[in-house]
């Protein structure tokens, strides 16, 4: 429910344009622009800012009267961005703006312990342990050769292959889609083992584009093993050498 508009708030835009400017220099301040209710008695009053650098900023100044009280007071003074100001965009987390290939030589990206692509390779027993104890565990499981404190989780499975489905290693490339045969029938792919054998393996093509990466079975490329040179596209055998005896230097054409 909108609060009821008080009169002497809404009307007090000479009080509110004299105590901007105490607070601002008077080229800095452009025409009143608006009066917006905000509660009982509280009113805002928007100026347009006319600082260099602010295009599309305003002014806000909040007043507000108290119960059976004939004067206002004001509030606060604040400058705010109008629909049409630049403004910084919206704050990312550090490790949501990294993406794969921004990673330095020295650089970490932690991954959280609750991360849903990993579950643990061992059982930390049903008791709740604090860092230094799971520390204590990871360390005896390396001793004892238990491998990887955590795999991939079936989501995690299903998030990397999706993943690879959809990049520019899928069936969907434009390099993809004009290759003559798919990459399930190239002798230079190396098959991988675990859930995703069934639909991805590697490319071992030192000259195709995605060697050494990871690729989707109905991927393909132009360096297919199985692509041949039509006879008309063959090199050109070169002519038996012809020997010249009559001359003192032998020589060969």
């Amino acid at each position: 429910m909108t609060p009821k508009a008080d009169a002497a708030a809404v009307t007090a835009v000479d009080v509110a344009h004299a105590a901007l400017l105490l607070e601002v220099d008077a080229e800095d301040v452009g025409d009143h622009l608006d009066a917006e209710v905000e509660d009982e008695r509280v009113v805002t009053h928007l100026f347009d800012c006319r600082r260099p650098g602010y295009a599309g900023w305003r002014w806000s100044v909040t007043v507000a009267r108290a119960s059976r009280q004939k004067d206002v007071t004001v509030d606060e003074i604040v400058l705010i961005p109008g629909a049409e100001a630049i403004v910084a965009p919206t704050w990312v987390p550090y490790r949501e703006r990294i993406k794969p290939g921004d990673l330095s030589p020295g650089d970490l990206l932690p991954v959280s312990d609750d991360d849903p692509r990993l579950v643990p390779t061992y059982s930390f027993g049903d008791d709740p342990l604090d860092v230094d104890a799971r520390a204590q565990i990871r360390t005896v499981a390396g001793d004892l050769g238990l491998g990887r404190i955590r795999t991939l989780s079936l989501e995690g499975h299903e998030i990397a292959a999706q993943r690879w489905y959809d990049s520019d290693a899928g069936p969907d490339a434009p390099l993809a889609q004009s290759a003559p045969e798919p990459c399930s029938t190239c002798g230079f792919l190396v098959r991988i083992s675990g859930s995703l054998a069934e639909s991805f393996g590697v490319c071992a093509n030192g000259d195709a584009n995605d060697d050494g990466r990871v690729v989707a079975f109905d991927h393909g490329c132009g360096a297919h093993s199985e692509v041949r040179l039509a006879k008309r596209h063959e090199p050109q055998p070169l002519p038996d050498p012809v020997v010249d005896e009559l001359a003192d230097d032998l020589e060969v054409f």
